[in-house]
């Protein structure tokens, strides 16, 4: 089977702001969402043509604001932007339900030219108008202060690079899973890939900055991840097998590539690629198996909630803990065949405890009781990888999920 793999990299862009306050990378990331986005600015980047239903959609559901009831307790009539900030952040400033941020922002599609994301030092603020909350975007550059302290906000041109934007999660805490973290669907997948034969001068271990000599069609290719004994993962219920996650070990450069085939005198000639070990997670070893570096594409994931009811259970922790807490990495038992997409925010639920009734004995069992969220990254066939953004107890395999 294929293996399935996404990744993160890195585009560069400019990005434009008109003479009206309009929302930036929120709604345009929106739009993103949907597969809309407007005329780019150069033939340099790519265009996103808009339908015109796809377009009164998009309209229809940001500029209808919220109702006031569903902002956040004690939510700041402006907020600036600062470094570091994430969208995720923001959204949990104003809304109750962060997930519900497109329905907030205020759009205006054809001010809207680049999917790029807004920027330290923009003011956002409330414009609470007929019972509806929309947030609107603006620089702190060009304020005045008008009569009784109010301020007007001034609009204006400005160029920057996606470097400085902000992101829609901590990116930073994801990045290396999307090159580690993988599930394959079958524990044959890295049978058949290129696999280290022989160490450095005959050495047990390598590290980085030593040599490994690998044999199997490497076909030119220059960089390469490391993996050793994939386990099986089983759902926490039926305890089917739904995919197997291969140790991840490090990386590996090409150098040279080898040679197999027949000599002049007709006997076998084996020769092994030679490979730098560039980095290293565990110490690498003779029966590794490696996997190419997959393409890093620029492809920046929005929360929002899921599109159809779902509900299922957490499988594993990534790495060696029993628990994890928040900012840790888990498997849920959903995947793209069950209709899970990245960026889809779900709810933990904590099973409600046993106990007894102190006057009669009798057995009750208590409500269960929702104490965190996740945020998913990467979808595999039958399962995904998931970032607990908060919790209030730690999380253990079996653990519930529902939509939020």
């Amino acid at each position: 089977m294929t293996q399935r793999l996404l990744s993160q990299g890195q585009t560069h862009g400019r990005q434009v702001r008109p003479g009206t306050p309009v929302v930036r990378g929120l709604l345009a990331s929106v739009l993103m969402v949907w597969g809309l986005a407007a005329t780019p600015l150069s033939h340099a980047e790519p265009n996103y043509p808009i339908s015109a239903q796809q377009k009164a959609t998009a309209q229809q559901v940001a500029e209808a604001g919220v109702p006031l009831s569903e902002l956040a307790p004690g939510a700041p009539d402006s907020y600036t932007v600062k470094r570091h900030d994430t969208l995720w952040d923001i959204s949990k400033l104003f809304l109750k339900s962060p997930w519900r941020w497109p329905e907030l922002w205020g759009m205006n599609l054809e001010q809207i030219k680049n999917p790029h994301l807004i920027f330290p030092g923009q003011i956002l603020y409330l414009d609470k108008t007929g019972g509806r909350a929309r947030l609107r975007v603006a620089d702190a550059v060009g304020t005045t202060v008008g009569p009784k302290g109010t301020v007007k906000l001034s609009p204006h041109v400005r160029e920057g690079s996606v470097d400085d934007a902000i992101t829609t999660v901590p990116v930073h805490m994801l990045e290396s899973f999307f090159n580690e973290a993988v599930i394959f669907d079958s524990s044959d997948e890295l049978l058949h890939a290129p696999r280290v034969v022989a160490t450095q001068e005959g050495r047990v271990m390598l590290s980085r900055g030593e040599l490994a000599y690998v044999r199997g069609d490497v076909g030119g290719r220059r960089d390469w991840r490391l993996f050793r004994e994939p386990k099986p993962l089983r759902d926490p219920t039926t305890h089917e097998v739904l995919g197997y996650e291969a140790a991840y070990v490090g990386t590996l450069e090409l150098q040279k590539e080898g040679l197999e085939g027949t000599g002049a005198d007709g006997k076998p000639v084996v020769i092994p690629s030679t490979f730098l070990v560039t980095s290293i997670r565990q110490e690498a070893t003779v029966g590794d198996r490696l996997a190419p570096v997959p393409p890093r594409e620029f492809d920046n994931m929005v929360p929002h909630a899921p599109r159809q009811d779902i509900s299922g259970q957490i499988v594993s922790i990534y790495g060696d803990s029993l628990t994890a807490g928040q900012n840790q990495i888990v498997t849920i038992n959903r995947g793209a065949s069950e209709g899970v997409d990245r960026g889809e925010v779900l709810a933990l639920w904590r099973d409600g405890a046993v106990t007894k009734d102190p006057q009669t004995g009798d057995t009750m069992k208590l409500p269960d009781e929702r104490h965190g969220l996740l945020f998913v990254f990467r979808v595999f066939n039958h399962m995904s990888y998931a970032l607990i953004l908060n919790v209030q107890e730690p999380v253990k395999p079996g653990d519930r999920f529902t939509q939020p």
